[in-house]
């Protein structure tokens, strides 16, 4: 077994990236406060071909030496808007026909392994303040809440491990959808 080199990966070039088709899911950020995390959270996006970021609230914004950081170029081309109120980025994905859900454990929030998106549904996913997670009056305009599973002590992830992981299985459940 050998290691592959960074070209032998056939990644696309930022111009094939921004023609290439995306996932149809945006993601928010509610009032993150790292900017390393919000970075790693451009890699991410940039890595499955998400649709879009909405920055909210102190969430930072490009350009920021913090983001570029973690993000490794990936924030010049994910394309991302930022807006000042969470709840009015809900409402304006809402009214764009999005399913908007929180990540965020809630008394009726479904676990991860039992989401399956369905049909040709556009899903934004809301994640939360370090600390305080997603705000409660950003829950109530949502359609529902998706909770990862945890066994530990600790009752959460970091938010750009939560992402990552949230992410990558419900890209993966969209990419294997029939159509």
């Amino acid at each position: 077994m050998r290691k592959l080199r960074t070209h032998e990966l056939n990644r696309l070039d930022p111009v094939r990236y921004k023609q290439a088709e995306k996932v149809p899911l945006v993601v928010v950020l509610d009032h993150v406060r790292s900017s390393n995390n919000v970075g790693s959270i451009f890699r991410t996006c940039d890595a499955l071909l998400v649709h879009s970021i909405r920055l909210c609230g102190i969430t930072a914004t490009p350009p920021n030496k913090d983001i570029h950081k973690t993000a490794l170029n990936a924030e010049k081309w994910v394309d991302w808007h930022y807006v000042a109120d969470t709840v009015e980025a809900v409402a304006a994905l809402k009214a764009d026909g999005f399913t908007v859900l929180a990540v965020e454990q809630t008394d009726h929030s479904i676990l991860l392994p039992d989401f399956n998106p369905t049909g040709d549904e556009k899903l934004a996913l809301i994640f939360g303040n370090e600390v305080k997670g997603v705000q409660q009056k950003v829950i109530d305009e949502c359609d529902g809440a998706i909770e990862i599973p945890q066994y530990g002590t600790k009752h959460s992830f970091n938010v750009a491990v939560s992402a990552g992981i949230v992410l990558w299985d419900i890209v993966g459940k969209i990419k294997k959808r029939p159509g």
